[in-house]
């Protein structure tokens, strides 16, 4: 039986942030060619100031926060939010239908403890309004690690924003949506992090034809940017480079091909969700992606570490979502419908979670 050959490597598109940070630069062309409607709906930035040492920091601290005591993660669960503040694990579906075991995830909004104390918004959006869950006498250093590297992640991406904003404009379409992607984004009290938290495989060589989305199933985010460190491989806690080179972030091309997608360790990426897709009219097109597990016989015992921060509108930001975007459809939102992006979310999160949790 032939083997199946690996997809290709590619390299995302990075800009410098020294480029990023003047707000005078044209980046449209780099901002097109990563992030356009012919990109990969990736790139990187280079040199950020302070990144690499907030990286370590906060991944080194993911293994330890998938193996405190299970009673100590249980109380750190929040069912009302759907498991989105808090620890997670096995609560979340993708592709089949089946719960995700592969990684565990720790979420919190980077900025704000408590993003409300209006009653009636926790009760109507729990997943971004309920306030953040820390384990202050087990592992005490994970909220400053966490808030640290996520508020870095978020003013770089509002940076990126800026500059997404003046693609769009220069398609001769006006701002996104009528509003500035960049002030949508900048007055949000909801973004939101996830520290994750891949297992060791249990064996030491996979199956080789094992499929690309082994890790983690194949989805778009929903939020407008995902920014997202390059992982951190450990085995028993000592770092070690990726035991497979074929291992990690896998997208799907706009001609429906798959390439593993690579960046710098010091180099923070940004990845385009479906909303960032919905207000620019299809100018920034939604990211499909997923993670492949190493299969190599080196793989045994091997974890991954890895941060995304989800830089998305606040809970009552106006989304229209028009009727050529297929969102709609397997939402059962009516064509051209125009709801709050915390409904929207709602929606989503009924398809990626257990009905009972």
């Amino acid at each position: 039986m032939q083997q199946q050959r690996p997809p290709p490597s590619v390299r995302a598109i990075t800009i410098p942030f020294a480029d990023l940070r003047d707000r005078s630069k044209d980046l449209s062309g780099r901002i097109e060619e990563g992030l356009g409607r012919q990109g990969l709906g990736i790139v990187s930035i280079a040199d950020v100031p302070g990144y690499p040492e907030l990286r370590k920091r906060l991944l080194r601290l993911a293994p330890r926060v998938a193996n405190l005591p299970e009673e100590v993660k249980t109380e750190l669960e929040d069912p009302s939010s759907r498991y989105n503040f808090g620890w997670s694990h096995g609560k979340q579906k993708f592709e089949s239908g089946k719960f995700d075991t592969f990684k565990g995830s720790y979420f919190a909004n980077p900025l704000l403890n408590v993003p409300t104390t209006d009653d009636a918004l926790v009760t109507r959006f729990p997943s971004f309004c309920r306030p953040n869950i820390w384990p202050t006498d087990d592992l005490p250093e994970l909220e400053t690690a966490f808030k640290d590297l996520g508020k870095l992640v978020l003013e770089v991406g509002l940076m990126l924003a800026h500059h997404c904003d003046h693609y769009v404009m220069n398609q001769e379409l006006g701002p996104c949506a009528g509003k500035s992607f960049e002030q949508t984004l900048a007055r949000s009290r909801c973004h939101k992090g996830r520290l994750l938290y891949y297992f060791p495989q249990k064996f030491s060589k996979q199956k080789e034809d094992q499929s690309v989305s082994s890790w983690c199933g194949w989805h778009t985010d929903y939020a407008s940017l995902t920014g997202l460190t390059c992982a951190l491989f450990m085995r028993k806690y000592v770092e070690i480079p990726c035991p497979d080179s074929g291992a990690g972030l896998h997208i799907r091309s706009r001609d429906n091909q798959v390439v593993k997608v690579t960046f710098e360790d010091d180099e923070l990426a940004y990845i385009t969700g479906e909303t960032a897709e919905i207000l620019s009219r299809g100018h920034l097109r939604a990211t499909p992606h997923c993670v492949k597990a190493p299969s190599s016989e080196d793989a045994s015992l091997v974890d991954r570490s890895t941060f995304a921060l989800f830089v998305q509108p606040n809970w009552d930001e106006k989304i229209k979502i028009p009727s050529e975007y297929p969102y709609h459809k397997e939402l059962s939102i009516p064509p051209n419908e125009t709801l709050a992006y915390g409904e929207y979310s709602k929606r989503i999160l009924n398809k990626h979670y257990d009905a009972r949790t």
